[in-house]
C-alpha cells in the first residue's frame, strides 16, 4: 500500500484497492514517512499508552486514613469520596493538587474500600411458576385475552380474543363485534375440540371471562366452561406484569404484523387473513408445539351447561393489602398480617368447600408454603352493597 502511494496513486484508490479503510492507509504511510521500505519497522504495536499517571502511594494511604476517620467520627456520618475529597481540600497547601473525585472513587475501589455492593443478578422464575404443575411442563396453559378497541373502514368498530399455550405457542385469534362471554366460549370450545385441553386456562380479570364484579361468590359461564371440561380456570392479579406476558406478546405481533399491514373492507376479509397469519405461525412453531406437554382429549359426548354447578378448582392470583388480606369472589378474605402486600395463589376448591391461600415469591418461586386454609362454600350470588 506504501509502495503503491509512492508510486503516485491516491490514498482512496490504494484503499479500494486493497479493500482496507482509508484510515488504515493513513496509518501505514505515516508509519514509513520518508524511510525506505526495508528499513521501516511493520511490526504491530501495542496500544497502552506510553506514560501511566499513577497517584502517589501516599496520596492513597492518605485517603484510605481519612475514610477510616470519618466512618468512626463524621458527624453527619458521611464518609465517601466527595467527603474525603472536602478534608482534602481544606488541608491541601496551596502548591498541592488534590485528586478529584473520580480519583478517589477508583482509589477506593481499587483498595476494597467501598460499602456499596453490586447488584445480584438473579434468574428469571420458570415459565407458569406460580403453578407448580405448569412449572415442571407436566400441564399446558392456555392464555387467553381480548384486544379491544379495533374499528375497519366505515366506523365498524371489532375485538379479537386470542389465545396462545405458554409452552408450546398454540396461538388462536377470532375477530367478533363485540367479544361476549358466549364468543369466547365458542372460541375455547371450538380451539380445544381441535387442540386438545389444556391443564390451565388463564384470563385476566375482564367481566366477560370473571363474570361480574359487582356480586359475591359468582361464577361466570367461562368458568364454567372450564370446570365442565376439567380446566382449571386461572385469574392472574390485577395491575400486575408479566403474568400474561406471552399474551401480550401475541397481542403485539398480531397488531404489527397483521393489523397494521393489511388494508381490508370487511371483517369476512380480515377474519380470513387472520387465519392464514395464525396457521403459518403454528407452522413455524410445530416443533415447539410438538415438545409442549400433552394435551388431553376433549370429551365426545359434552353439552355446555352454564347453570349447574360443576366440581373443580378455581385459582386467583392476588396481592395482599396492608393487612395481609386478599380479595376474590367479592369478599376479602384474612390471610397473613406478616404477609403484606406479597403476592398469592389462592385455590377455590369447589368440592371440598375450602380455599387454601399459598404464597408466591419470585425470588424462591419453588417454595410455595400454605399460609392458611378458609373454609367457604359458594352460595348464591349476592350483589355487593356500594356506600353512596
Amino acid at each position: 500500500m506504501v509502495a503503491a502511494v509512492r508510486a503516485g496513486a491516491s490514498l482512496r484508490s490504494v484503499a479500494r484497492r486493497f479493500a482496507v479503510g482509508l484510515r488504515t492507509v493513513q496509518r501505514w504511510v505515516d508509519r514509513a514517512g520518508d524511510a525506505r521500505l526495508d528499513r521501516v519497522d511493520w511490526s504491530d504495536r501495542s496500544r497502552a499508552p506510553h506514560r501511566v499517571r499513577r497517584t502517589d502511594p501516599a496520596v492513597e494511604i492518605e485517603v484510605l486514613e481519612l475514610r477510616r476517620g470519618l466512618r468512626e467520627e463524621s458527624v453527619l456520618g458521611e464518609y465517601g469520596a466527595a467527603a474525603i475529597r472536602g478534608v482534602l481540600v481544606e488541608r491541601a497547601d496551596p502548591n498541592v493538587v488534590v485528586p478529584s473525585l473520580r480519583t478517589i472513587g477508583r482509589i477506593l475501589e481499587r483498595r476494597g474500600a467501598l460499602d456499596a455492593r453490586r447488584r445480584i443478578r438473579r434468574p428469571a422464575p420458570p415459565p407458569g411458576w406460580y403453578l407448580p404443575a405448569v412449572a415442571d411442563r407436566r400441564v399446558e396453559l392456555d392464555e387467553i385475552d381480548v384486544i379491544e378497541g379495533l374499528r375497519l373502514k366505515g366506523g365498524f368498530d371489532f375485538d379479537v380474543l386470542t389465545a396462545i399455550s405458554l409452552h408450546g405457542g398454540l396461538c388462536g385469534a377470532w375477530q367478533a363485534p363485540p367479544v361476549r362471554w358466549s364468543v369466547v366460549v365458542d372460541a375455547l370450545v371450538d380451539h380445544w375440540r381441535v387442540h386438545g385441553l389444556p391443564g390451565y386456562a388463564q384470563f385476566d380479570n375482564d367481566t366477560r371471562f370473571a363474570g361480574s364484579h359487582g356480586y359475591t361468590d359468582f361464577v361466570s359461564p367461562v368458568m364454567r366452561l372450564c370446570l365442565g371440561l376439567g380446566v382449571t380456570p386461572v385469574f392472574a392479579p390485577p395491575r400486575e406484569t408479566g403474568f400474561q406476558a406471552a399474551i401480550e406478546s401475541f397481542n403485539g405481533r398480531w397488531q404489527a404484523k397483521l393489523w397494521s399491514r393489511v388494508w381490508v373492507d370487511d371483517l369476512a376479509e380480515l377474519q380470513a387473513r387472520s387465519l392464514a397469519y395464525v396457521e403459518a405461525s403454528r407452522h413455524r412453531s410445530a416443533a415447539r408445539i410438538e415438545g409442549a406437554p400433552t394435551r388431553a382429549a376433549f370429551p365426545t359426548d359434552w353439552q355446555f351447561d352454564r347453570r349447574t354447578d360443576q366440581p373443580g378448582r378455581i385459582v386467583y392470583l392476588r396481592r395482599t393489602d396492608d393487612r395481609g388480606a386478599a380479595r376474590l369472589l367479592g369478599r376479602s378474605f384474612d390471610v397473613d398480617r406478616l404477609w403484606p402486600h406479597r403476592l398469592v395463589r389462592a385455590e377455590v376448591d369447589l368440592g371440598a368447600g375450602l380455599i387454601r391461600f399459598f404464597a408466591l415469591r419470585r425470588r424462591e418461586p419453588a417454595d410455595q408454603p400454605l399460609l392458611r386454609e378458609v373454609a367457604h362454600r359458594l352460595g348464591r350470588p349476592t350483589r355487593i352493597r356500594r356506600l353512596p
